[in-house]
């Protein structure tokens, strides 16, 4: 059985251009940690996550078995810290984190396959769920998401999508 945990980006991003359901397409169930339930509640910079977790009972919020390490608690936010404790927990077949520090300390010091928000949007255009990126992360941009430009080129590309500058 696969085990996919994700952080609070990649549902507010995706919540925020209403596609959160793309996750449950690809992954089935999706486990969340408690912090990061608390974190997109909050709804970040898209303000959409106040009924997420009562409208999609295939997202799973789980508390973490131990407590956080402290020096992960102390280079991550909450949330971050939480879901890759969760992650490493669980076995994790894969992690769904957005934020760089995350990402690297996810996958270098925990050894959790990582993958981020663009990163589902190209593997869902290749399962035929969507028919484009660009416009979907366009709207992320335009919604207040932050995407690094060399990311937004890289997604596109591996999208087979046009990318000008």
């Amino acid at each position: 059985m696969s085990v996919i945990v994700c952080n609070a980006g990649p549902l507010i991003a995706l919540s925020g251009v209403g596609e959160v359901e793309l996750l449950r397409d690809l992954f089935g169930a999706v486990y969340v940690a408690e912090e990061v339930k608390c974190e997109v509640e909050l709804g970040g910079a898209l303000g959409v996550g106040m009924n997420l977790f009562r409208e999609h009972a295939w997202l799973r919020v789980t508390p973490t078995a131990s407590k956080v390490n402290p020096m992960l608690a102390s280079l991550l936010d909450a949330g971050e810290a939480a879901t890759i404790t969760l992650a490493h927990e669980m076995n994790a077949s894969l992690v769904l984190l957005d934020e760089a520090k995350g990402r690297k300390i996810a996958g270098d010091v925990y050894h959790l396959p990582v993958i981020g928000t663009g990163r589902v949007l190209v593997e869902a255009k290749k399962r035929g769920l969507i028919s484009a990126v660009k416009p979907l992360l366009d709207e992320m941009r335009s919604r207040g998401y932050w995407i690094n430009t060399a990311v937004y080129g890289k997604i596109l590309d591996m999208a087979d999508e046009p990318y000008s500058t």
